[in-house]
Parts: C-alpha cells; structure tokens; sequence
C-alpha cells in the first residue's frame, strides 16, 4: 500500500506511540523499549494486510470469522517488519485473568504453527532471546515490562477486570518470581486503548475499581455521569497499578492514542461489536 502520514486523532499531542513504517506495512512503537536497543516491539494497526470486509486488512484473529490464510499472512508482515520469526511467536490465550505464562523455546510457534496446550493466559512473559510474545486487544489495555537487568520481558491484555484486579502487578510478580525481576528497574508502557472520554461504564464496574483502589485515587479513575454511568480511565488506572507495585513513574510510557477515536486505523470493539478484526501488540528480546 501507499506510505501516508496517518491523521491519528492523539488525546493530547505527545503522539505517543509513534507510527513505524516497514515497508508496505505500518506499526506502532514505544520510543522508551525502542531507544534501549534490546527488543522489538510494536502494536499493530488496521493498515497493511490482507483481510477483508470487517477484518479489514490487518487482523490477527483466528476466532471470529477470518479466512485463516488472509490472518496468517498478516502474521506474516508483521513478523517481517519487526524482524522476528513467525515460527516463534507464542500467542496468549485471553479470558480476562490475571493468569500470566512463562514462555520457554519449547512453546514457540503455539497459536500460529502449533496448537496451543494451555488456556486462560493474559499475560505472557520470557527470557528467551527470538521468542515473540503476541497479545490481541480492540479497546483494552496492552501492557508492555521490560527488565534490562535480568533481560527479561513481559506483554499482557489488561481489560477493565485484568485491571481492576491489577493485571500489571501480576505481571510484574511473575517477573520476580521466575528472574529475579525489580520493579524499580522496569520499562512500562501503556498501549493503545479506549480512553476515558469514551470509555462509559455502568455502575458494577465503578463498583470494582471502588473496592480495589484506595478512595483517594477514584477521582483520578472516574467520572460519575449520574443514573449509575462513568467514564473510568484505564490509563490513570494502569499507571497507579504499576507505580504502587514499585515501577517509578518517570519508567512508565502511556499511550494518548484511543483506538474508540481512532476507527479507521484501529479496531474497537465498542466502534465495531464483535464481528471485526484484533489488533496485536508484539514483543521479543533482541538475539
């Protein structure tokens, strides 16, 4: 396709991620994973593949109707433009839990070359060099860990339930628990997601955040719209998450890119229902 300058409608000009062209295929990237020079990462958009109608083009899911060959190809270009193996990506397998994988050689390829023999995995993390973590989302949060002391990393989908019971820190103690990792000396950042001008929700998910974050941080979490309606803010939400479990603020990059904002380059499913594509976040240590 035609490299263009994509109009992306930013919440409040950081322009963060920042839009990657490789080749005929664009992607989003994180300047702070990208200026470390160890991994390579990125966050899909709806340009460059080949799927079609709601799919269109650039989807990565295999469960809502998708020729599987269009998706494969899909995978294909991804995979060319970050640099990494196909063959070695290892797909997770959301149910919105707090349930987090270590990924070792022997699960390369699972979801893509290989069926995968686990389920009820929203977070995947490794130390293993080549190995390619990929996670889907169309409104909820990705959320990228980088270790560059035990050269570690984790990807996880953080949905308003993930982060309501603090997938974040989940993750993170996962981390600790298989590499030793510290939080002090983690990379986050926060991807492309629903924001919270658009993000409306009733009053049992108001209620869940009530019971799992301190009164005084609900004012940064919500606003209430009255008869049991808020706009809740999964970003300010996921930042309190990772900083309370230890992460300084100053290592923490957060999107201001919405994907409800954005429909013509990102899918939503509060845009699109469920009969649409997934966008993918992709994460792998440099060799």
């Amino acid at each position: 396709m035609e490299k263009i300058q994509i109009p992306w409608n930013y919440k409040n000009g950081r322009g963060i991620p920042r839009t990657v062209w490789a080749g005929e295929t664009p992607y989003l990237s994180f300047p702070l994973l990208e200026e470390t020079g160890l991994v390579r990462q990125g966050f899909s958009t709806r340009l460059g593949g080949v799927s079609e109608g709601r799919y269109a083009s650039m989807s990565f899911t295999f469960t809502t109707g998708d020729r599987p060959e269009h998706v494969r190809e899909n995978y294909r270009r991804m995979a060319a433009a970050l640099g990494v193996e196909e063959e070695r990506m290892v797909l997770s397998y959301q149910t919105h839990t707090t349930h987090v994988r270590r990924v070792t050689e022997a699960d390369a390829g699972k979801g893509i070359v290989r069926e995968r023999d686990y389920r009820d995995v929203d977070g995947l993390i490794t130390d293993v060099p080549g190995i390619t973590l990929v996670t889907f989302f169309a409104d909820c949060v990705p959320l990228y860990f980088l270790d560059p002391v035990h050269r570690a990393i984790g990807l996880s989908h953080s949905g308003w339930r993930g982060t309501a019971a603090r997938m974040g820190r989940a993750t993170l103690e996962a981390m600790n628990r298989e590499f030793g990792t510290e939080p002090a000396d983690v990379l986050c950042c926060i991807g492309p997601s629903i924001c919270r001008d658009c993000y409306e929700v009733g009053e049992e998910v108001a209620e869940a955040f009530r019971r799992e974050y301190d009164a005084c941080c609900w004012p940064e979490l919500y606003d209430s719209k009255g008869n049991g309606k808020y706009q809740l803010d999964l970003w300010r939400a996921n930042e309190i998450v990772l900083q309370e479990a230890g992460v300084p603020a100053g290592q923490i990059q957060t999107t201001d890119l919405c994907t409800h904002c954005n429909p013509d380059y990102l899918f939503s499913h509060r845009t699109f229902g469920r009969e649409r594509g997934n966008l993918a976040a992709f994460l792998c240590l440099k060799e």
